[in-house]
Parts: structure tokens; C-alpha cells; sequence
């Protein structure tokens, strides 16, 4: 345990707890572009923007909202699409 993390637990065993420290629900701005999926795409929450084409290989055809020729997606569904698509790579 660490000097930070004993310092926390004998403020707590105070009673002196910092609300500033706790974090709050994070929401985006921003939907998944998968239709089964109700997370957030914002790019602080670690979303990413994902051609079309390779989206398609991934959930299929119509499972997906585009704009552009781009899918935003949030971050689980991009490690999905990230594991997906590890053994196709061509270097």
C-alpha cells in the first residue's frame, strides 16, 4: 500500500472524503453507431471512427448507422472489431 493510498484510507477513517476526487457517470454525446449497442463514440470516452466497408465484415449489412462512409463506435465495440481483424493484416 502506498503513501496516497494510506493517506485515503485514514482521511476516509476521518470522515474527511473529497467529493471532488469521486467521478461521475460518464456520457457521451455521441451513440455507438452499432444498433445493438448503447454505449457512446465521443473520443474522450475512447470511441473511434470506422470505415463502412470494414464495419460490414464485422456485424453484417444494416446493423450499423453510417454518415460519411464512416461508423463511430465506442470503445468496446472497436477492441471487437480490433480482435475481429487481427490475423488479416498484411504487412
Amino acid at each position: 500500500m502506498g503513501f496516497k493510498a494510506r493517506e485515503r484510507k485514514h482521511k476516509e477513517a476521518r470522515g474527511e472524503v473529497d467529493d471532488k476526487n469521486k467521478r461521475a457517470d460518464k456520457t457521451g454525446e455521441l451513440s455507438c453507431g452499432i444498433k445493438a449497442c448503447n454505449g457512446w463514440a465521443d473520443k474522450r470516452l475512447g470511441g473511434r471512427s470506422i470505415s463502412k466497408n470494414d464495419v460490414q465484415d464485422i456485424w453484417g449489412d444494416g446493423s450499423f448507422i453510417a454518415s460519411k462512409g464512416r461508423v463511430k463506435v465506442c470503445k468496446p465495440c472497436y477492441r471487437i472489431y480490433k480482435k475481429e481483424t487481427k490475423d488479416d493484416k498484411e504487412y
